[in-house]
């Protein structure tokens, strides 16, 4: 295979979402206000976890990680799309394509391994209660956010292995407004049907098999919960209601993406958007929104900053300054 340095591919030209001009000034406006909501959401819970000593707890110290992992993932190609919205002549760098690839790969696969370490925690704190403490201690949260971190990074890796040698020589249109694996392997001047097969075998396996686990973990909940009482039953229904919504809503696309990379579909571009776009700001709303301990910590942090200070509360030289 040749080498990345005989390709004559410099820069790739990204479709984006829609060639229509009134479209792309709407998208501006949209997906520039949605990106800043995400970003200071997401912002919010790591400062109220981090800030508020009643959530120093295993369950929100993987919130505060899946947080911020939402911000990368909002923030590796959200702003360059936002940026092309404004832009007549789209393109990427080889370079910076390729940092895509390795950044999608990376973020979506340790956030993958993140939400099964979630599920991990719910399990062993509704059905081994009496345990939960030994059990998820921080060392064993520690662990599970680094092994969660090399998933993504040996998931990427090995990605990129075989990537960035493909020989690219024509072709440099990319139908998307990323470069997503799919359409760029097969702008290669070669036949990606073995590449195709190894998308197939990484990403597509990594995302049925984490998808597998998220469902059977709610489901030995759910049948936990059943047993206990009707109420518990309608609070465990709630809560995990939303959160496989979050996941059909992550899962769904890279499943439909990378488990059939053969062939690329016009929805593709727009799925990709889910992951990148829409899951990062749906984590924060379902995951904490809800909680009644995380909305009271964020009731306290406000009633902290923004309630008028008395002038007792000022400090002394400008109390002295008032009189």
């Amino acid at each position: 295979m040749d080498k990345v340095n005989s390709s004559v591919v410099s820069e790739f030209v990204l479709l984006g979402l829609s060639s229509s001009q009134e479209l792309q000034s709407f998208f501006f406006v949209f997906f520039s206000v949605l990106y800043v909501v995400t970003v200071l959401g997401n912002l919010l819970i790591i400062l109220t976890v981090t800030s508020d000593n009643s959530l120093h707890s295993p369950m929100y110290f993987l919130l505060g990680n899946l947080s911020f992992v939402d911000i990368c993932q909002a923030s590796f190609a959200t702003p360059k799309m936002i940026a092309d919205f404004l832009s007549e002549h789209k393109t990427i760098s080889f370079s910076g394509c390729i940092a895509q690839i390795f950044f999608i790969h990376l973020f979506t696969g340790g956030e993958m391994m993140l939400l099964v370490s979630m599920a991990y925690d719910r399990y062993v704190a509704i059905c081994k209660p009496l345990h939960y403490v030994v059990i998820m201690s921080r060392r064993t949260c520690t662990v599970l956010v680094m092994i969660s971190w090399a998933v993504g990074l040996v998931h990427t890796l090995s990605q990129l292995s075989f990537t960035v040698n493909l020989p690219f020589c024509g072709p440099n249109v990319v139908d998307s407004f990323l470069c997503d694996l799919p359409r760029v392997t097969k702008l290669a001047c070669l036949d990606s049907y073995i590449i195709e097969i190894l998308i197939v075998v990484n990403s597509g396996i990594l995302s049925l098999s984490t998808f597998s686990l998220l469902v059977s973990s709610y489901i030995i909940i759910f049948i936990n919960v059943w047993f206990k009482s009707s109420a518990a039953m309608a609070k465990a229904f709630s809560t995990l209601a939303a959160h496989i919504t979050v996941i059909i809503l992550f899962f769904g696309p890279c499943i439909f993406i990378y488990v059939w990379p053969f062939t690329t579909y016009p929805v593709d571009k727009v799925l990709a958007i889910f992951y990148t776009i829409f899951t990062p700001i749906l984590n924060p709303m379902i995951y904490t929104l809800r909680n009644r301990d995380i909305k009271s910590a964020l009731r306290k942090i406000m009633i902290h900053y923004l309630r008028p200070k008395k002038i007792s509360e000022l400090p002394v030289i400008v109390r002295n300054s008032l009189y």
